[in-house]
C-alpha cells in the first residue's frame, strides 16, 4: 500500500509540478506578446489561443495535488461540529460520490478528446493546431485527481491520515 501511495503522490507531485511549468510558460507567452506589440507592433498570433490551452491545462494537471494537500475549498458548517471519526465517515462518503462524478468526467473528457482526434479537428486559428492534443490535460488531470481520491479514501479506512 505504501509503494502505491507513493507512486500517486508523486504523480499527482509531477502534475503539479508540470502545471506550474506551463503557467510560467503562459506567463512567459504574455510578456513575449505584450512586448512584440509594443515595441515592434507585431503579434505571435497565437498568444491569445495558447494562453488558454495552457491555462487550462495548468488547472487540470494540478487538480490531484490540490486535492492531496486539501487545497480545495471546503464547506464544513456541519462537518466542524462533529468529531473526528464521523468527519472521517462523512468524507469517505463524500470522496466515493466524488469518484462517481469523476469516472463520468473522465470518460465524458475521453470521448470529447476522442472525437476531437477521430476527426481530425483543427483550432480555428493561424495556427491550426490539433484540438485533441490540448484536450489530452483533461483526462490525465482528472486521472491524476481520481487517484489521489482514491488513496484518501483508502487513508480514511486505514485511519493513516
Amino acid at each position: 500500500m505504501n509503494i502505491l501511495a507513493n507512486i500517486i503522490e508523486r504523480l499527482c507531485k509531477g502534475g503539479a509540478y508540470l502545471a506550474g511549468f506551463i503557467l510560467i510558460a503562459l506567463v512567459g507567452l504574455i510578456l513575449t506578446e505584450i512586448v512584440l506589440r509594443s515595441f515592434f507592433d507585431i503579434s505571435t498570433m497565437i498568444a491569445d489561443e495558447y494562453s488558454g490551452y495552457f491555462y487550462l491545462a495548468s488547472i487540470f494537471l494540478a487538480l490531484g495535488y490540490a486535492f492531496s494537500k486539501d487545497a480545495h475549498i471546503r464547506i464544513n458548517i456541519i462537518t466542524s461540529r462533529l468529531s473526528k471519526k464521523a468527519n472521517r465517515k462523512i468524507d469517505i462518503v463524500a470522496a466515493i460520490i466524488t469518484l462517481g462524478v469523476l469516472f463520468f468526467a473522465l470518460y465524458r473528457t475521453i470521448l470529447f478528446t476522442y472525437d476531437s482526434y477521430d476527426l481530425e479537428m483543427l483550432s480555428e486559428n493561424v495556427s491550426e493546431t490539433p484540438l485533441y492534443l490540448t484536450q489530452l490535460a483533461m483526462p490525465i488531470g482528472i486521472t491524476l485527481f481520481i487517484l489521489a481520491v482514491i488513496l484518501f479514501i483508502f487513508k480514511g479506512f486505514s485511519n493513516d491520515k
